[in-house]
């Protein structure tokens, strides 16, 4: 019997997150109107993506494009497990459809394990910024892998601090990289590239930095700690107490009993 579970992250340009594991089912010949990411994580899947025969297995990372039809079905007995994450169209450029239908199968681990870390990371929503900063790097690296060439502009110092001034302004509510992209007129890739360069820590590692930073003021203020997760920015009690610990090495319990 098939397991299954698919919903819609909070994550701009996810349109869709699906964990399945499939013993007998084949998909018939089918489209999407976004970009396929798949995982296989246990067994093969074997495929037609115009009039080829393609197989999807092992550390593979496997790219289909939109709108072009392909079927699927278990290459060994016994079924498969997949993980996928279906991307707005926009998220890769349509000039790479072309090369995905092409050379759909990419080999390469560090690519593979940082989508399976967006998987994990998009499970829980105080981790969302997080997914949002490698999600823009994965989309980087998968078109050079479609043969779009990276970008080749340096780091840019000015956009590392226009960007570390706008996250200033949204210390407690986040703000989407793309948003933050589209204000400052930058590729958020580069802009990754270039707050990591500038700052020596990615743009989330800041944000959960100056979060931190927060809830210390709001702990010696007097807040209730119920009230300090919210209050600084977490999704949660749990979510303030890990990353509290991991910077300053006590909880926000223990911090808050702190004697004068």
């Amino acid at each position: 019997m098939p397991h299954l579970r698919a919903w819609r992250p909070r994550l701009d340009g996810v349109a869709e997150v699906l964990h399945a594991r499939f013993s007998e089912h084949t998909y018939p010949m089918h489209a999407h109107d976004t970009w396929t990411v798949l995982l296989v994580d246990d067994g093969a899947v074997r495929y037609d993506l115009d009039r080829h025969q393609r197989g999807a297995f092992g550390d593979l990372v496997t790219v289909l494009p939109p709108r072009v039809p392909h079927n699927g079905t278990s290459a060994r007995p016994g079924g498969f497990r997949k993980r996928v994450l279906y991307l707005d169209a926009d998220r890769l450029p349509a000039r790479l459809i072309g090369a995905s239908v092409d050379a759909p199968a990419i080999n390469d681990r560090e690519l593979r394990h940082a989508i399976s870390r967006v998987h994990r990371l998009i499970r829980s929503p105080g981790d969302a910024p997080l997914a949002d900063s490698l999600l823009a790097v994965t989309l980087a690296r998968l078109r050079t892998h479609l043969g779009d060439p990276p970008d080749p502009r340096p780091p840019n110092r000015a956009a590392a601090h226009s960007l570390r001034d706008l996250l200033e302004q949204h210390i407690v509510a986040g703000l989407p990289l793309s948003t933050a992209a589209a204000a400052l007129h930058f590729d958020p890739t580069h802009l990754v590239r270039s707050f990591r360069r500038e700052f020596g820590m990615s743009p989330h590692q800041y944000l959960i930095s100056r979060r931190v930073d927060l809830a210390r003021r709001l702990i010696l203020a007097g807040e209730p700690l119920r009230a300090v997760a919210a209050g600084s920015g977490f999704h949660d009690q749990p979510h303030l107490n890990r990353h509290f610990k991991r910077i300053l090495g006590v909880t926000p319990g223990r911090y808050a009993g702190t004697p004068p």
